[in-house]
C-alpha cells in the first residue's frame, strides 16, 4: 500500500489537462460530490459529476414517501425496477464521451456506483487513463455487489435494518432517509455518516433517495483483463467504514489482484467513514489529486 506520496505542487503539474468523472453510490447523486468539486477546483482540477438513472433530485418517489402515514411505503412497486446496469453505464460513458476530448480521463467510483463504473470502463476503455474506487464495489472478483455484501468479511457492516420491505417485490432496495424514528435515522447516521457533524447530516439525509434499482447489487458486471484489466486503477481505502468495512474492501482487492494482476491496485487509506465527501471533502479532493 505504500507508493511514495507526491506533493500536491508536483500533482498540480498534470492537472492541466485531467477531468475527473464522479460516479456517486446508492441513493445519492451528483450532489454529492459538490463539496469535493470545489475542494478540487481550488487545488487547480477539472471535474463533472454523474446522476446515474433514478438517483438525484429528478429521481421518482414512492407516492405515499412525503405524504402522512407513509402510505405504500413498504410495498409499492418502485418506480425504477425496469433500471438495469446497462442503463446506468450508459449514463457514465455519455459523460466519458463528452470529457475525453478535454485530455487525461480519471474516473471516480464510491460504493455501489463501482458497479456501473466498471462497465462502463470494460466496454470502452481507451475513454479511461485511471479509475479509482472510493471504498466501492470491484467486480473483478465476484461479480456481483451482494456477493460480497453476505461474505464473511462484510459481516460487521451496519444498516442492514434500514432496508424497507421486499427488495425483489419492490424492485429497488428502498431505505427511508425521512423516517420520524430516530432510531432508525441513528442507524442511518452510524451507518454512512458518523463523523459527519450532527447539523450537516440532517441536510444530507434529506437530499437521498429512497430507491436504488435492484440492479445495481444485483446484475453480475464481468470484466476482463483485456479491457477493464489493463486500466490502472486506485483504491481509496475507508478506514473506519462501517457500511462497508475495510475487511470487506481488503478481500475486493485482493480478489480483483489476483484475476487481472495486470495493472494491481495501488492503494491508499482515508481516515473515517464510507463517506469522506461529506465529512472531509478537501481530503479527499487532495487524495485525488495526489
Amino acid at each position: 500500500m505504500g507508493a511514495v506520496t507526491p506533493s500536491l505542487n508536483t500533482a498540480n503539474t498534470d492537472l492541466h489537462n485531467t477531468v475527473f468523472v464522479l460516479v456517486h453510490g446508492a441513493w445519492h447523486g451528483s450532489w454529492q460530490w459538490s463539496a469535493t468539486q470545489r475542494a478540487l477546483s481550488g487545488l487547480g482540477a477539472a471535474s463533472v459529476a454523474v446522476d446515474l438513472p433514478g438517483h438525484g433530485f429528478d429521481a421518482p418517489l414512492p407516492s405515499g414517501y412525503l405524504l402522512p402515514g407513509r402510505p405504500g411505503l413498504l410495498t409499492e412497486r418502485s418506480q425504477l425496477a425496469e433500471v438495469t446496469m446497462d442503463d446506468c453505464a450508459d449514463a457514465v460513458l455519455d459523460t466519458l464521451r463528452r470529457v475525453r476530448r478535454y485530455g487525461r480521463v480519471v474516473l471516480v467510483a464510491h460504493s455501489a456506483g463501482g458497479g456501473p463504473a466498471s462497465l462502463a470502463a470494460e466496454r470502452e476503455p481507451e475513454l479511461v487513463d485511471r479509475i479509482v474506487y472510493l471504498s466501492a464495489f470491484v467486480p473483478a472478483g465476484r461479480a456481483r455487489f451482494i456477493d460480497y455484501l453476505g461474505a464473511p468479511e462484510n459481516a460487521t457492516a451496519r444498516g442492514q435494518g434500514l432496508n424497507l420491505g421486499d427488495p425483489e417485490a419492490l424492485g429497488a432496495v428502498r431505505i427511508d432517509p425521512l423516517s420520524p424514528d430516530p432510531a432508525y435515522v441513528e442507524e442511518l447516521r452510524q451507518t454512512h455518516y458518523h463523523d459527519t457533524p450532527a447539523d450537516r447530516f440532517d441536510r444530507w439525509r434529506s437530499a437521498l433517495s429512497p430507491d436504488l434499482p435492484l440492479a445495481v447489487p444485483a446484475t453480475p458486471v464481468i470484466l476482463t483483463g483485456a479491457r477493464w484489466g489493463r486500466i490502472p486503477r486506485t483504491f481509496l481505502r475507508c478506514a473506519e467504514d462501517r457500511a462497508l468495512p475495510p475487511a470487506a474492501q481488503d478481500l475486493m482487492i485482493a480478489e480483483a489482484d489476483r484475476a487481472m494482476p495486470g495493472e494491481p491496485f495501488t492503494v491508499r487509506t482515508l481516515p473515517g467513514s464510507h463517506s469522506p465527501f461529506a465529512a472531509r471533502p478537501q481530503e479527499l479532493a487532495e487524495a485525488l489529486v495526489r
